[in-house]
């Protein structure tokens, strides 16, 4: 692993398939001229609408995504990661999935989503997305010469250390985050949530996101960010439009921020607890 461009892209998805495309394209096509090698896509970046809609469409919505992703992979010859989109198996059920494809067109790692965004917040919205989607049981890493050990999840799961402990302990170096946080919680716990991920595991973390208003009331934080393993943040696309968010990704950083705070190495987890 050497030193390389990643990009997380910010962007506002609609239900609108076609434009949703056409609107990752252009952004990864601008990632791709800065030099990135890795473009990461949010939560929902093919579609972003009701969730009865996104169901009933997800057959399409999984065909032309998993395409599009293939092509922009092959075309740019790059990797690109697709943060979320939904996918119906042959029992009915649908999962939020993220896919990472490499530069000759070929998935290489997919993630089903594991922690479902099922709660009432106090500004009127309720969200239920075990509704329609089934929760994924799998954690999922990849290791690739050129990118380093990626670990997987979507969303809702940053809420939830012990998954990125458990991708750490198999291995992770770089945290995938994609988002489409929304603007209520976001404000409150979207910053403080990723770099707490990347200080206690000492990773990378690049969370591309969603970003303004989507369709009815549904609203995102945006702030698509990359982290380095100190917690610092490299790059925010900001809060108010589509865009990206470009840095670098160091292996050498990473062993170095490990060797100076070795937590991973310092846990102690058969202690025993007296009274």
């Amino acid at each position: 692993m050497r030193p390389y461009l990643a990009a997380a892209i910010q962007m506002t998805s609609i239900p609108n398939l076609a434009t949703n495309l056409q609107q990752a394209e252009e952004w990864i096509d601008f990632a791709v001229r800065q030099g990135c090698e890795l473009v990461t896509l949010p939560e929902n970046f093919a579609f972003m609408g009701p969730e009865a809609e996104k169901t009933r469409l997800a057959q399409e919505i999984s065909e032309r995504a998993e395409a599009f992703l293939s092509k922009m992979a092959q075309r740019y010859q790059v990797f690109v990661f697709g943060g979320g989109y939904p996918v119906p198996d042959q029992q009915g059920r649908i999962y939020n999935t993220a896919a990472l494809y490499d530069p000759d067109g070929k998935e290489i790692s997919r993630y089903r989503k594991i922690h479902l965004f099922d709660v009432n917040l106090p500004d009127g919205n309720t969200y239920r997305e075990s509704s329609t989607v089934v929760s994924g049981d799998e954690l999922v890493t990849c290791e690739h010469e050129q990118l380093g050990h990626l670990g997987l999840s979507v969303c809702y799961d940053v809420r939830f250390p012990e998954l990125y402990r458990s991708l750490v302990d198999r291995g992770a170096q770089i945290l995938l985050v994609p988002a489409a946080f929304t603007a209520y919680t976001g404000r409150d716990h979207w910053q403080i949530l990723l770099q707490c991920r990347a200080i206690e595991n000492t990773c990378y973390v690049i969370a591309p996101a969603q970003v303004g208003n989507h369709y009815e009331r549904r609203q995102c934080h945006g702030h698509a960010m990359i982290l380095d393993p100190w917690g610092v943040i490299l790059a925010d696309a900001g809060g108010e439009k589509p865009g990206v968010a470009i840095a670098e990704i160091d292996p050498e950083r990473l062993q170095s921020v490990r060797r100076q705070m070795p937590s991973i190495q310092h846990r102690r987890l058969a202690c025993a607890v007296t009274r």
